[in-house]
């Protein structure tokens, strides 16, 4: 794999997480039509179908079968049970308790690459670590997360989707090195699949779906290519480029973006506490910046 820049890490990573902030409004009105599992099924065709197109024109798609099927686990992993956990967990929870568990995967992931990639959890890292982690909850707002007992099913499966994603994530810290990323991500799609396609064809059967439009199509597209393929590839590339005690901090640009979208498409107002998380976020960043 071409040497790649800390810089294009960071901002790789950034861009991902800022386009899955984006993303709340259009999976929204998009999941009132067709239900999650079908909905991340066309995600996943379309993100197979766009990258490989991409890699079919660079003329890379050669990949050896064992190394494939170590991708395919770690997609398994990652778009297959993380994503099934999330989409449970915030049907049987609440979104604001699924903003704020999720919020712990930058933790995870720094446990996981000390475990499995032996990434040493400096001082500067932890500090780097609980600076963003309290900007990221001075902009969710903890408060409104709600812990009583008829949602400890849903929790439950929300902390299982922010450990399964850290593990994805740091996994693919681990098969990307000396592999092409954008090959890598391909094979991780499909790798989701297997979960994916079942529960869809169970969702359709027995709650059908909604009357499709242009917008419907529009959305689907939107997160097929952009928030999957695009926002995908951008994460792996991070994870890729970086430590990923480093790289996993540029998921707390997520709820920033959300809030500032909310605020200009919802009317959403934005706070002192919003800005000042913003800040202690961004200042996370710096830190963890300058480790050697």
């Amino acid at each position: 794999m071409t040497k790649t820049s800390p810089l294009t890490g960071i901002l790789a990573g950034l861009t991902a997480a800022a386009i899955w902030g984006g993303m709340y409004v259009v999976s929204k009105a998009v999941m009132d039509v067709i239900p999650p599992f079908s909905l991340i099924t066309l995600r996943l065709l379309l993100g197979i179908v766009t990258l490989w197109l991409v890699a079919a024109v660079r003329g890379r798609l050669h990949v050896a079968r064992r190394h494939f099927w170590q991708i395919f686990w770690v997609g398994f992993v990652g778009y297959g049970i993380s994503i099934g956990f999330q989409f449970v967990g915030t049907n049987l929870s609440t979104a604001a308790n699924g903003a704020l568990v999720t919020s712990a995967t930058p933790a995870f992931v720094l446990l996981f690459a000390a475990l499995l990639l032996g990434e040493k959890i400096t001082p500067r890292r932890f500090l780097a670590l609980l600076v963003a982690s309290l900007g990221v909850l001075a902009v969710i707002d903890p408060r409104k997360a709600q812990l009583s007992s008829s949602l400890f099913l849903g929790n439950l499966n929300l902390v299982a989707a922010a450990l399964t994603w850290a593990l994805y994530s740091v996994l693919i810290r681990k098969i990307t090195r000396g592999a092409d990323v954008l090959t890598v991500s391909l094979i991780a799609f499909i790798g989701g699949l297997p979960v994916s396609i079942p529960m869809g064809a169970w969702e359709v059967a027995s709650q059908g779906i909604g009357a499709i439009t242009p917008g419907v199509i529009g959305g689907v597209l939107f997160l097929g290519i952009i928030a999957t393929a695009l926002a995908m590839y951008l994460w792996n590339m991070a994870f890729a480029t970086l430590d990923a005690g480093i790289a996993s901090l540029t998921f707390f640009a997520q709820p920033v973006v959300g809030t500032i979208l909310g605020a200009i498409f919802l009317n959403e107002q934005i706070t002192p506490l919003f800005v000042l998380g913003g800040v202690l976020i961004g200042l996370g960043l710096i830190i963890s910046s300058f480790e050697k």
